[in-house]
């Protein structure tokens, strides 16, 4: 199983729009994405760090309901 990488906030916004995301809203440096998935909405919140850390990064995958190994090969 392979670690998550070091990646921004940014870089994971980027990623985060291949599976279907759209930025929501902007508040501060935390933004809120979401994909709207038959009658379910998804929400996830990313700061816009210079690098995250990878509990934050677990989390924001969590909430975004993608697998670690989707995302891995999404950042390929």
């Amino acid at each position: 199983m392979q670690k998550l990488p070091n990646l921004s906030g940014a870089e994971v916004i980027k990623i985060l729009k291949n599976f279907g995301f759209l930025p929501l809203r902007q508040k501060g440096s935390h933004v809120v994405l979401e994909k709207i998935l038959f009658s379910e909405e998804i929400h996830c919140v990313v700061p816009l760090h210079t690098e995250l850390k990878k509990g934050t990064l677990s989390g924001i995958l969590r909430q975004a309901k993608i697998e670690k190994e989707d995302f891995l090969k999404a950042n390929r």
